[in-house]
C-alpha cells in the first residue's frame, strides 16, 4: 500500500478512535463533559502551533544565516525548493555538534530547514543535498502538521483515563464509579495504543520523505550513504563520555532529526554487511547488492521499532535500494 494512503488511513482510524471515546462519553456523562475535552485539545493545539517552532529554534541554538554566510547550503535549498514546488524555506545552522538535520514550521510559507555545525563536518556535498531533499519533502507534503495533530489524541484519551478512573468527571453519579473507572482503564488502553500509532505513522513519514527525496533528484545511494554516516557518527558520540550532554539535549526534538540518535549502537551491528568495501560511504553498487538481500531482523529489533519514531535503518535502506 502506497505511503501517503498509509497516512490518511492512519489519520482516519485515530480520529475515529478518539471521535468513539467522546461518543461514548457523552452518552453515558452528557454532552458539555465531552465537550469540554475537545476545546481542551483546540487549545492545545493551538498552543503547539503557535510556540512550537520558537521551542525548537531554543532548544537546537539555531543561527539563521544569509547566503553571504552559507551560499552553497542556500543554492542547495532553493534548488529543491523550486524542484518541490514551495517557496524557499528559511535557512538555519544549529550550533549543535550532534550530525543530524531537521525541518518545521507552521505552515509551507514559514517552513524553515536546518543542519548542525556536525552533519556539515561530516557528509558530501552530494550526500547533503539529498539530506535536505528529505527534509524539503517534510515540508511539501505537511507531515509536520499532521503530526502534530495526531500527537495531541493521545493526550486526549489520557486525560479522559485520568479523569474517569479518579472520579474527575463522574460528577454526582457515585454508584456509577466503578462503571466510569472500567471505562477510564479502556481509555488507557487506548491512550496506549494511540502513542503507538503516531509513532508509526512518524516511521511512515520518514520512508515517504526518503522516497521524495529520491524523486527531487538525488540518487538513492547519497541518501542511504548520508544515513549510514550519521548511524556511525551518532553511535561514536553514545561512547563519548564529553558527548552525552549534547546527546541529552536532542533527546527532546529526535522526532524532527534524520534518525535517531538513541538507537545508534543497535543499528550499527545492523548495518555492518552492508559497506562491504570498508570506504566508509555506500556506492550505488553496495546498494543494488542490498536489493537483492533479503533484511532480516531479530525479535528484539522487531519489539523495539514498534516502540520508536523512525524505521528500523537496515529496512530504511533496503527501501532506497527498491529505488535505485
Amino acid at each position: 500500500m502506497g505511503l501517503q494512503m498509509r497516512m490518511w488511513l492512519l489519520v482516519v482510524l485515530m480520529f475515529g478512535i478518539l471521535y468513539g471515546v467522546i461518543t461514548g462519553i457523552g452518552s453515558y456523562m452528557g454532552v458539555g463533559s465531552a465537550t469540554s475535552y475537545i476545546i481542551l485539545a483546540v487549545l492545545f493545539m493551538g498552543l503547539q502551533y503557535l510556540i512550537g517552532p520558537s521551542m525548537v529554534s531554543l532548544m537546537m541554538r539555531i543561527k539563521w544565516v544569509s547566503e553571504q554566510e552559507e551560499p552553497e547550503l542556500h543554492r542547495q535549498v532553493a534548488e529543491l525548493a523550486q524542484r518541490a514546488g514551495i517557496p524557499k524555506p528559511k535557512v538555519g545552522v544549529s550550533q549543535r555538534s550532534v550530525p543530524n538535520a531537521f525541518a518545521f514550521g507552521r505552515t509551507i510559507r514559514d517552513g524553515r530547514v536546518c543542519i548542525t555545525q556536525g552533519i556539515q563536518r561530516l557528509l558530501s556535498k552530494d550526500e547533503l543535498k539529498a539530506v535536505i531533499g528529505h527534509e524539503i519533502s517534510h515540508l511539501k507534503h505537511r507531515d509536520m502538521m499532521i503530526m502534530t495533530l495526531l500527537s495531541v489524541i493521545p493526550l486526549i484519551l489520557y486525560w479522559i483515563a485520568f479523569s474517569l478512573m479518579w472520579g474527575g468527571i463522574t460528577g454526582g453519579r457515585r454508584q456509577g464509579g466503578g462503571y466510569a473507572a472500567l471505562i477510564g482503564m479502556g481509555a488507557f488502553l487506548l491512550y496506549f495504543l494511540t502513542n503507538l500509532l503516531v509513532m508509526y505513522g512518524s516511521r511512515i513519514r520518514e520512508y515517504y520523505a526518503d522516497e521524495r527525496s529520491v524523486k527531487l533528484g538525488n540518487p538513492p545511494q547519497h541518501l542511504a550513504s548520508a544515513l549510514y554516516k550519521l548511524v556511525y557518527s551518532s553511535a561514536h558520540l553514545k561512547r563519548d563520555p564529553r558527548a552525552q550532554e549534547q546527546l541529552k539535549r536532542a533527546e527532546g526534538v529526535k522526532a524532527f532529526f534524520l534518525n535517531d540518535v538513541s538507537r545508534a549502537l543497535n543499528e550499527v551491528r545492523d548495518l555492518r554487511e552492508v559497506d562491504r568495501d570498508l570506504s566508509g560511504t555506500i556506492d550505488q553498487d553496495e546498494l543494488l547488492t542490498i536489493r537483492s538481500q533479503t533484511v532480516k531482523l531479530g525479535k528484539a529489533e522487531k519489539m523495539m521499532e514498534i516502540f520508536t519514531t523512525h524505521p528500523n535503518m537496515l529496512k530504511r535502506i533496503k527501501r532506497l535500494a527498491t529505488l535505485a
